[in-house]
């Protein structure tokens, strides 16, 4: 069975104050504080209908070979920022590009491996592909106990909530295994790096997700997922 590590990135699309005020009102409407929905403004990013995707890293995790799909910058020519290393090719364009080009890699793969991706990364990926008018080539959203589609870590270490779960950099230190948060970023900055034009800083980012991930994967693929 072919299968693919996939992790993707997100910055706002739109300000707060760029809203109307019914937009405004939906996404202050559960802020019980005023310090909480001041933290509301800056979480654009967290839903598709006022963030975008500003990378998606693919990798699999049999071969170690894989592709980071960014957004390099509005005048930015296709050819600039395309480059390879460790194994991965990191290719940019805009949004619609690249979700263009996630679409058409996913046609090679049967299973889709994600870390909490049934609640972020899947959703964000068919909304945003809907709202662009890409066409999908597989439903990344399938019944939630058939992982041999999509295996979502987060719920298989949890044992579906039997136990808590974690966060990734948690696992990754549990498990001996590299944080993608070791060389300094984090998701929480990538919507400040991509306003700065810290494009491949993001790719970069991205890749030690997908990396971490998959090996998480393997331990879990090798210890736990026994039938």
């Amino acid at each position: 069975m072919s299968r693919v590590v996939v992790d993707i990135e997100t910055a706002d699309r739109v300000h707060f104050d760029e809203l109307d005020s019914k937009a405004q009102e939906s996404i202050l409407r559960l802020a019980k504080t005023p310090e909480e929905a001041e933290a509301q403004k800056t979480r654009l990013n967290l839903w598709p209908v006022t963030g975008q995707i500003v990378a998606i890293g693919m990798l699999n995790p049999d071969t170690d070979r894989g592709v980071i799909l960014y957004q390099n910058g509005e005048d930015a020519s296709e050819n600039d920022g395309h480059f390879s290393d460790n194994g991965v090719d990191y290719i940019p364009g805009d949004e619609r590009k690249i979700l263009q080009m996630f679409w058409e890699h996913m046609r090679s793969y049967d299973q889709v491996i994600t870390f909490a991706g049934r609640n972020f990364d899947a959703p964000y990926l068919h909304l945003r592909s809907a709202m662009l008018d890409v066409s999908p080539t597989k439903n990344l959203m399938p019944n939630r106990y058939y992982s041999n589609v999509h295996c979502d870590l987060f719920d298989q270490l949890s044992f579906y909530g039997a136990t808590r779960g974690f966060s990734l950099h948690f696992y990754t230190r549990a498990f001996g295994i590299a944080s993608p948060k070791d060389e300094g970023v984090s998701g929480l900055e990538v919507p400040e790096l991509f306003a700065q034009g810290e494009y491949e800083k993001i790719a970069r980012y991205c890749a030690r997700d997908i990396s971490a991930t998959a090996e998480l994967f393997r331990r879990w693929d090798r210890y736990i997922n026994i039938s």
